[in-house]
């Protein structure tokens, strides 16, 4: 069986289907679940994780939820939760309740940004979350910020059951690496031979619950598919952490089994997973 690990769906803004805009994501433009399906027969790919984009309350997951009803069986959902929400606990029940979403993404921490400073875990605004996940079973999908890498091995320790992917191969970029390219995809500048975060996971190394999520290569190549420039330096590293690349997802050595493979960009497959 193939399947696309990560790719974002979604249809012109709309009162059926709102959403945020910006540059990338204007009103106007569509990528829609019907243009994913096409794609994904034409490379035989059987199913796929669908991430919530465009806006993290409630309403702005109608789209997404509307894929998961009316196609049953090809695809689970990645949800969003609102930054300052009071009852981020409530919008995770609310958007798990069909069995359909079984994920939450997650860019930030909330603890203390010094790695000297005293750790107290309970202290950390998305404490509640990971304590929430270990309850229900939910899924940890983090594309957490430089800043925050210090703190999730903390998070991992005292929450081994919960099941944490790493998206973007496991770099946490820094606020002011981001630019963006003309299909309003992100380009992400980093030292891949020696990624400025990589020696605050490498411990996770330890831990079954962790995996590493091949997306997002585009973002790292300074070419096109099949963006050989990042794999030198990021084949180096996940050897480092004992996770290193599987083809297709066949394992190579030793923790493999833990690296997820991915398409390259919105609707649009090109690289795939096949378990």
């Amino acid at each position: 069986m193939r399947i696309d690990a990560h790719v974002h769906v979604f249809v012109r803004a709309s009162t059926e289907f709102p959403r945020q805009t910006s540059d990338q994501l204007s009103p106007e433009r569509k990528e829609s679940v019907e243009k994913l399906l096409r794609e994904m027969e034409q490379h035989g790919v059987n199913r796929a994780v669908l991430v919530q984009i465009g806006g993290a309350q409630l309403k702005h997951h109608a789209y997404l939820q509307h894929c998961l009803k009316t196609h049953p069986g090809h695809f689970l959902g990645i949800g969003l939760i609102p930054d300052n929400l009071p009852s981020q606990l409530d919008h995770m029940d609310q958007l798990a309740e069909r069995g359909d979403i079984i994920s939450f993404r997650l860019h930030q921490i909330g603890g203390p940004l010094d790695p000297f400073a005293p750790i107290d875990i309970r202290s950390f605004k998305t404490y509640p979350i990971w304590r929430h996940a270990a309850e229900k079973d939910y899924v940890l999908w983090l594309y957490p910020r430089a800043a925050d890498a210090h703190l999730i091995p903390f998070l991992v320790e005292a929450f081994p059951q919960v099941r944490v992917v790493f998206n973007h191969l496991m770099i946490c970029p820094g606020a002011d690496a981001f630019s963006w390219d003309e299909q309003g995809r992100p380009h992400i500048k980093v030292d891949l031979d020696y990624p400025p975060t990589g020696y605050s996971t490498l411990g996770l190394r330890h831990c079954e619950n962790v995996y590493i999520h091949l997306s997002g290569q585009y973002a790292f190549s300074n070419e096109e598919w099949p963006y050989r420039t990042w794999r030198p330096g990021m084949n180096a590293w996940h050897a480092k952490v004992s996770l290193p690349i599987a083809c297709c997802g066949r394992a190579t050595s030793p923790g493999s089994h833990r690296i997820q493979v991915t398409a390259s960009s919105p609707a649009s497959p090109t690289n795939w997973c096949q378990i």
